[in-house]
């Protein structure tokens, strides 16, 4: 028997002896196979690793406006989390510190009081420690380690903030706590130039951000940067990832909008879209001299609010212009000596059929009518027969003539999506003749907005043909890298003779006795030259019963410094009264800043004239009697500043529109307003309890 289980035994330890050499050969073998027979494979394979790079993401530049302050920039934003089952967690300092922690939290965010955000971290706790102990039948167990504080991102100086508040200033391993970093394209002006700005994100292509929009697309290879490289290094300790190319940060682009201006056009232009219930405007006000864009606004209705919001940048999309085209025309005709004296009669009439096509009409013809007066009255007959006079015979060569003045050159102004004008085929076999005399008053083409500014501005500038641009200097660092100069695609598009002629003309559509924008658009402050234009808008390939209603022109007329264009769709009145409007109050406004040369003075002039009515300002009795008898104002209404609240709902009332907007959308809260100028009443008491993202609504009134 004892024989007999030695036997067994021994077979055993020799089963294991046996079993344990064979892993033995086996593992010599593979270590041979690796150090000897594979090795260069293998040295291959480690080569690979420790050259492997990845590339490093460059910082973006910021767009800036044309003082330099930010109209777009990369801000890190911070989201803030406990990993609850961290090993150094002890219960009994958690507890210690969860009253103060509390106490803190509240403060800073007053969604919750302090027992509250007591109640919610404690029972939060309990939930995600019990999922993980006691997981739910037939469920996996699962440590959430990725709780969130809060449920937005917080900025740089709201973690330092938080980061020092009880429990959570204490070491990681302690307490839990950590963050997550992510980069966001901040504009702190909101909606302003939203569109022309543009917006950034990742594509199908690239986890890289790009510009998707706006100044963002157009100028996205600048923004961008250089991306760095990143490669492992092999350490006694493992291996490392250094830095081998250093990533170059992207241009920071200063354009040429002015913050100020842009405001101006942007409140004129949703005040009058309001009013009228347009569906869509659009304006651009451009510096005469350099072609500089200083405010572009496009403002569409909102289908689910009314409100009006940034849309489609209509400045450069291409539409039937209407009668702005015909001071083109008549500047065509100038230069080709068509006509020569601006005040020779030619015969119009109120009817006129040519080359079969419909008769042409106008609403209050004469039988005659000199070129100032066609621009004037916005007469289609003589605008057509000046144009047909010449190129009725060849109608292709007026598009040849427009194109020899650069009209179809594309810009490159800075503004993703631009448009070129567009010309329907006028040739005669098509019934080309017909099709120019329409195109020489507004129909037949498709123009985009800015094309049709770029020619009155060189109107305005003595027939220098500037070209209009969006950016002026490109810096790295805060040091200049490149000035963007001053350029013309045609140094003279009309000698300057024939600039003062079609000057002159413009100046009756507003100032002449049958001018079409003579009741709207004349100011006593700025003296405003210009055209009316309207044109049916096309749905469905066929013109609907909307009309497209714009105001081309510059001010102030005897020394041009801006030029400016305004587009609408769909509002209740006429070019004059609409388009011609926003311009005129755009100019008031700029006047009123002392942004059109010296500053007003109003003490002079008509002592009993009340110009301003209304004082947006704070006012103590002193100040306000010193400016009702500098500027002869009587009764004037004041808004005072608001008293600060120290916590709660901010109090907005007697700020503008848009500090109450930046005031209280800082606080995390989302505007609605109604009515135009100062905060009057808001719907929220000043220093009441709110949580982050409520709705607060504005009243506005102007006196």
């Amino acid at each position: 028997m004892k024989q007999n289980n030695k036997r067994h035994i021994l077979m055993r330890y020799g089963l294991v002896v046996g079993i344990m050499l064979l892993f033995s050969v086996i593992i010599v073998w593979d270590l041979f196979k690796t150090t000897t027979v594979q090795a260069a494979e293998w040295n291959k394979k480690a080569d690979d690793v420790l050259t492997e790079t990845t590339p490093i993401e460059p910082e973006r530049g910021k767009l800036l406006a044309d003082n330099g302050s930010v109209l777009a920039a990369n801000l890190q934003y911070y989201v803030l989390r406990i990993d609850w089952f961290t090993d150094g967690i002890k219960t009994d300092t958690l507890m210690k510190d969860i009253g103060p922690l509390c106490d803190s939290l509240a403060v800073f965010d007053n969604s919750m009081t302090a027992a509250q955000w007591k109640q919610k971290l404690l029972q939060d706790r309990k939930r995600i420690l019990d999922a993980a102990n006691k997981p739910a039948p037939g469920k996996k167990a699962r440590k959430n380690r990725a709780y969130k504080l809060f449920p937005y991102m917080l900025t740089h100086s709201e973690y330092e903030r938080v980061r020092h508040f009880p429990f959570l200033c204490r070491a990681k391993n302690k307490n839990g706590f950590y963050y997550e970093k992510h980069n966001r394209r901040i504009k702190p002006y909101g909606d302003m130039a939203a569109r022309s700005i543009g917006n950034v994100g990742q594509n199908a292509e690239s986890s890289s951000i790009h510009g998707h929009s706006g100044l963002e697309m157009a100028l996205d290879s600048l923004l961008y940067g250089k991306p760095g490289k990143a490669r492992n290094i092999q350490l006694t300790n493992g291996i490392v990832r250094a830095e081998s190319v250093p990533a170059v940060k992207g241009y920071d682009i200063t354009t040429t909008i002015n913050v100020q201006l842009q405001d101006i056009v942007e409140t004129e232009l949703n005040d009058m879209c309001l009013e009228t219930g347009a569906e869509w405007g659009t304006c651009v006000l451009m510096e005469v001299a350099t072609g500089e864009i200083k405010a572009i606004s496009n403002l569409e209705r909102s289908k689910t609010t009314g409100e009006y919001v940034e849309g489609v940048n209509h400045a450069v999309l291409g539409y039937e212009p209407g009668s702005v085209v015909k001071t083109i025309s008549m500047m065509v005709a100038l230069e080709d000596g068509i006509i020569s004296n601006i005040e020779e009669p030619i015969a119009t009439g109120s009817s006129w059929t040519y080359a079969g096509g419909n008769p042409i009409t106008d609403s209050h013809g004469g039988a005659t009518r000199t070129p100032r007066q066609i621009i004037e009255t916005s007469s289609n007959i003589g605008m057509a027969k000046i144009i047909v006079k010449k190129y009725g015979d060849n109608p292709p060569a007026f598009r040849k003539r427009l194109e020899e003045m650069g009209f179809f050159e594309p810009f490159h102004s800075g503004i993703a999506g631009e448009n070129v004008p567009w010309f329907q085929n006028a040739e005669i076999k098509n019934g080309g003749r017909v099709t120019l005399s329409r195109q020489a008053f507004g129909y037949g083409s498709r123009i985009p907005p800015l094309c049709t500014l770029a020619m009155y501005n060189a109107i305005a500038n003595d027939g220098k043909y500037v070209r209009p641009h969006l950016f002026k200097k490109l810096s790295r660092e805060g040091e200049p890298d490149s000035i963007i100069p001053v350029t013309y695609i045609r140094k003279q598009v009309c000698s300057p003779e024939n600039a003062r002629k079609l000057r002159i003309m413009l100046h009756d559509v507003v100032w002449g006795s049958h001018g079409t924008a003579r009741h709207w658009v004349q100011d006593d402050k700025v003296e405003i030259a210009g055209k009316t234009g309207t044109a049916f808008d096309v749905t469905g390939g066929k013109y609907s019963g909307k009309k497209r209603l714009a105001f081309c022109g510059f001010f102030p007329y005897d020394k041009p410094k801006y030029s400016c264009i305004v587009l609408m769709l769909g509002a209740d009145r006429g070019a004059g009264a609409s388009s011609g409007m926003v311009m005129k109050n755009i100019a008031r406004k700029m006047y009123a800043a002392g942004l059109l040369g010296a500053a007003p003075d109003y003490a002079e002039g008509n002592k009993d004239a009340k110009p301003y009515p209304t004082l947006f300002a704070s006012m103590n009795g002193y100040t306000m009697n010193n400016i009702k008898r500098g500027l002869h104002i009587e009764d004037p209404h004041s808004f005072a500043r608001p008293k600060p609240v120290k916590q709660g709902v901010p109090n907005v009332i007697g700020l503008s529109a848009r500090e109450a907007i930046r005031v209280l959308e800082d606080a995390g809260l989302n505007v609605n307003l109604t009515g135009s100028g100062m905060v009057t009443g808001q719907s929220l008491p000043a220093g009441s309890n709110y949580a982050r993202g409520q709705r607060i609504s504005l009243r506005l009134r102007n006196s």
